[in-house]
């Protein structure tokens, strides 16, 4: 996550809330990395297994394109 100077200031639990994530939060002072944020413990795993939606349909069979497609839905839904 990048956070600026004012993000700081005025929006400090949504970078208490990356910390909690275990993300690495850089800070940003005029647009350029001044210095970074690392959570108690070390950053983040970037396993592929620790993502939430690593198997959440791990029991389909089907294509991948369509359940793509049945996740996006269509532009318009029926009400």
């Amino acid at each position: 996550m990048d956070a600026t100077i004012l993000d700081l200031r005025y929006r400090m639990s949504s970078v208490l809330e990356a910390l909690d994530r275990r993300e690495e939060v850089r800070v940003l002072y005029h647009g350029k990395p001044k210095g970074r944020i690392v959570p108690e413990g070390g950053a983040a795993s970037n396993r592929v297994s620790s993502h939430p939606f690593f198997g959440f349909r791990g029991k389909d069979q089907a294509p991948v394109s369509e359940i793509m497609d049945e996740l996006r839905g269509g532009r318009h839904r029926a009400l």
